[in-house]
Order: C-alpha cells, then sequence, then structure tokens
C-alpha cells in the first residue's frame, strides 16, 4: 500500500497549489494537481464595453498582465479587422520582450535557484559586502535559534542535497540579490513604452497609445544592454553550473512529451510568422496548429460548465462541492491529447520543425557543451536550461526590434467597436500557451473565455482520466524521503506554475 504525501501550498509560485502524491517503495505512482482557488473573470466580463478586456484581463495575475493584455487586443484586433502599424506591431514586441526577460530571471532566481542552491553557507562567507554581512548574519541567527523565526524565502526549507561547493553557493546568493535589481529594470524598460508595470496604461486594439521618439528608443537600449550582459555573463553560467552539479534532473520530470505552442512576436502585419514560431509536437513529429482542437474538459474540476466544449462554446459555472472534482483548474486538451506548454514547447516546436535556425544553433551548442542528447531537454533540468537560453534570443532580439522603430511614426490604427463581432488572441505568456476568445454582440462582450498556460500544464485529470501535464511529470520520480519531497517540489516548480492565471 502506498504512502500519501500532500504538498499543501506548493511555496515560490504564484497562487495557491497543493500536490497530492502516493509513493511506493519511493518512487510517485499518482499524483494530483490541485487549484485551490475560484476568481471568476469570465463571468463578470459579460456584458461590459469591449475595451474594458484588455484592462480587466491584466489584473488576472500582477506577473503575467502584459501577456493577458496583448491576447485581449490580439481578439480585438480580429473583431475590429485591424491591421497594425509596424511601429505599433514592433512595441508590443518589446514590452512583451521585457515581460519575458523580467519573467524569467525572477523563475529562475527568486522561485526556483532555491531548491538548489544551499543558503547557509553565506555563513562561511569571508568577504566584506555589506549586504552579504546583513544575509550571513540573519541566516546564523535563524540557524542558532533553530528556526523560531522562519523568514521566507530561504527558511524553513527541506533537508536535501544542495551545492556542495561554498564559493558557487555565495556567488549564488550574491547574484539572487542581484537579480532583484535586473528584474526592476526590466520592467522599467518595459514601461518606457507601456506606462506602468504590472498592468500597462498603453496596450489598446489597434496597435499602442504610446508615442516613439529617439529618447525613449535610447532610454529602452540603454538598460537592455544591461540585462544582455546579465543574461550572458550571470544567468546562463548559473543555470548551467547547476545543470552540471544535479546531472540527474536531466532524467526526471519527462511528463507527457506532447507540445504546444502558439508562436509569439509578430514579425509582419501581414502573415502569421512569429519569432518563436508555433505548432504541436507529438511524439516527436511537428505538425500544424489547429485552433478548432481545442477543448475542455471539467469531469474532475469544480465546474457544471459543458465538457468537452471548445473556448467560442465555453461557460465558467462554478461549482465548489462537485462530486469527485479536485481542482479549480480546468483540463485544456489539443485532439483530446494533454500538451505541455511553455519555454520548452516553444524551443522544441522551434527545434523540431526546422523553421528557426537561430533557435537549432543554440540548442545544438548547448546540448554539446553539457555533453547531453536533446531528449534530454524534456526534463526538470532541461526546462530551466530552455528557459534561460529563451531569455538570450528574445534579448538580443529586442535589439533588433529597436532598430526598426521609426520615430515619431504611428503606433495605432483608428477602428470603431463593431454592433457584433468574434476575435481570438493566441499568443505566448511567459509560462506558455495562451488565448483570449471574445464575442461582442449589440457592442457589449456576450461571452469571454481564456485558455492560460498553467491551465495547460497544471490541469486535473480529463474526461477520460488521463493526467495533467505536472501530474504526468510527478509520476515515476524518486522520493528519497517522504517527509522532504524536494524532488515532487523540484519538478512542478520546473513548469514555473501560476495559479492565478490558471483559475483566473
Amino acid at each position: 500500500m502506498g504512502k500519501s504525501v500532500v504538498i499543501d501550498p506548493i511555496t515560490r509560485i504564484e497562487g495557491h497549489l497543493a500536490i497530492k502524491v502516493e509513493v511506493e517503495q519511493d518512487r510517485i505512482v499518482n499524483a494530483e494537481c490541485r487549484g485551490e482557488m475560484f476568481r471568476g473573470f469570465e463571468v463578470f466580463l459579460r456584458g461590459r464595453d469591449p475595451m474594458d478586456a484588455q484592462q480587466i484581463t491584466q489584473r488576472i495575475c500582477g506577473v503575467c498582465p502584459i501577456s493577458h493584455g496583448i491576447a485581449s487586443i490580439l481578439a480585438q484586433d480580429m473583431a475590429y479587422q485591424i491591421r497594425l502599424p509596424s511601429n505599433g506591431r514592433l512595441v508590443r514586441n518589446l514590452i512583451q520582450g521585457a515581460n519575458f526577460i523580467q519573467s524569467h530571471i525572477i523563475h529562475f532566481y527568486h522561485l526556483s535557484a532555491l531548491d538548489f542552491i544551499d543558503i547557509a553557507a553565506i555563513t562561511k562567507y569571508t568577504g566584506q559586502d555589506p549586504i552579504l554581512l546583513e544575509l550571513k548574519t540573519w541566516v546564523e541567527f535563524q540557524i542558532s535559534s533553530k528556526m523560531l523565526y522562519p523568514a521566507a524565502p530561504f527558511l524553513p526549507r527541506y533537508e536535501s542535497q544542495y551545492l556542495d561547493n561554498v564559493e558557487i553557493n555565495i556567488q549564488a546568493i550574491k547574484h539572487y540579490l542581484d537579480a532583484l535589481e535586473m528584474r526592476k529594470l526590466a520592467h522599467k524598460m518595459a514601461a518606457i513604452f507601456c506606462g506602468k508595470i504590472p498592468h500597462a496604461a498603453t496596450l489598446i486594439p489597434g496597435g499602442v497609445s504610446e508615442h516613439v521618439n529617439a529618447q525613449k528608443i535610447i532610454n529602452y537600449f540603454e538598460i537592455l544592454k544591461k540585462l544582455h550582459v546579465f543574461i550572458d555573463t550571470v544567468y546562463l553560467p548559473d543555470v548551467i553550473a547547476v545543470a552540471k552539479a544535479f546531472p540527474q534532473y536531466f532524467k526526471m520530470g519527462k511528463g507527457c512529451n506532447n507540445f504546444l505552442a502558439f508562436g509569439v512576436f509578430k514579425e509582419s502585419a501581414d502573415s502569421d510568422i512569429t519569432f518563436l514560431p508555433g505548432g504541436v509536437v507529438m511524439s516527436s513529429n511537428y505538425m500544424a496548429f489547429n485552433s478548432s482542437k481545442i477543448t475542455e474538459d471539467v469531469r474532475y474540476s469544480r465546474y457544471s460548465s459543458q465538457s468537452g466544449s471548445h473556448p467560442t462554446q465555453g461557460e465558467t459555472i462554478a461549482d465548489p462541492h462537485k462530486t469527485g472534482a479536485y481542482s479549480w483548474l480546468k483540463a485544456p486538451r489539443y485532439d483530446g491529447q494533454t500538451m505541455e506548454v511553455g519555454p520548452l514547447a516553444r524551443i522544441i516546436a522551434a527545434y523540431v520543425s526546422g523553421k528557426s535556425p537561430l533557435v537549432t544553433t543554440t540548442i545544438n551548442q548547448t546540448i554539446s557543451q553539457l555533453n547531453i542528447p536533446f531528449e534530454d531537454l524534456v526534463s526538470v533540468m532541461g526546462r530551466h536550461l530552455v528557459r534561460a537560453l529563451e531569455t538570450k534570443l528574445i534579448a538580443e532580439q529586442c535589439f533588433k526590434w529597436l532598430d526598426q522603430l521609426v520615430p515619431d511614426a504611428p503606433c495605432v490604427e483608428p477602428f470603431t467597436i463593431p454592433s457584433s463581432g468574434e476575435g481570438v488572441g493566441l499568443t505566448e505568456a511567459p509560462r506558455g500557451a495562451l488565448g483570449h476568445w471574445i464575442e461582442i454582440a449589440d457592442k457589449k462582450i456576450k461571452n469571454y473565455q481564456c485558455v492560460v498556460p498553467t491551465t495547460w500544464n497544471c490541469s486535473p485529470r480529463d474526461d477520460k482520466g488521463n493526467p495533467g501535464p505536472v501530474e504526468l511529470a510527478l509520476i515515476g520520480t524518486s522520493v528519497s524521503d517522504i517527509k522532504n519531497p524536494i524532488e515532487a517540489a523540484r519538478v512542478v516548480r520546473s513548469f514555473d506554475p501560476c495559479i492565478a492565471c490558471a483559475v483566473h
């Protein structure tokens, strides 16, 4: 008989997620992901002015507002039949690019790195950095008091294997603190064109309401240079150091081995070509994406909505006492299949499709450096690695988008809201494939549905009983000590869950 282990809540993620696993002979044999709250954005959007949508949906999450704003205005672009001016498209890319950079940096350093870095190593610090000395004193107090005064995010923690090199640990702790400044800079960079972060003010249908001038381009460029140096000389080397220290995590957390990406960063107003291409990869075979194949099941979700519907017919009817349900997340599926979304899905779609020689070259160089096969990227450590590589690719592309801006050229196309219309906004959030569907009647929102990255990744079982991607990634994971199930936490955090988005 297996032993049941519940981690509630999973810390260092956005929102409230619990996992329940069954462990037999030190191995997880069953898993459940449980989204622990309901919010109802799709309910209170009904009947509102469509132009409220990009502002309200940004409030789904303080980490992912840009992605929701972009998805919403893309849906409205379609419903209003708008063609974006070049500057409008480029500025959207630059805002979204800055958001990707800050999100990936915070995920590694402030959410996941503490799974691998030994914070206690700071007690052996002998340098003169005043911030590190202050941190040393604080950690020594916590340890000497046997953590009677726990202080997140460092303590308490699982007793487990961490990096055993004191110097590398102390360097990583310093980089943890440096990354706070880098994240602030990335926010500041985005705000040059979107007014403020979080919850951008300038994202509107038809482009952006911000004016482009030479000074704003220079300001963005100066910050981007600093971020690019940090990514190249700190972030990527730190991820590679952790990967080399924990090679076993290239074999853990494989998941469903199906990948979905919508594509992101439009390269033209007149085509669907994106810098990071979309597509579907099943069992290593690439195929074109077809949005009509998306459905959402709710058999194990706390909703009485119709199960198996496409988002255009989607409903959001809460049923908190539903028998057999264990999550407030729905179960999105593509052509009936469980799909992983996120940086790993984007990189695999680009690599397998052959649509991005830049991605292919970058991945081949990295796996050669680490001496691992391409297949090992589908893993806990692979997700961290490709996230860092994607950050580098996006930062470098931002320089090119900046060069293409034309000062004082239009950034928005005028439009009128039709009496009726439908639109879909498909893009990528840092955490994966994001879709917004809008239906307009009498110039009001008749129906609005969002299918977001963590709803895909942390979904419960579907109507056929098939587990979601994180559930599948947990199954088969070895747990050395069920009282300290750090391995399970590492698997979950590799997906960078955002439960506030997932339960919207």
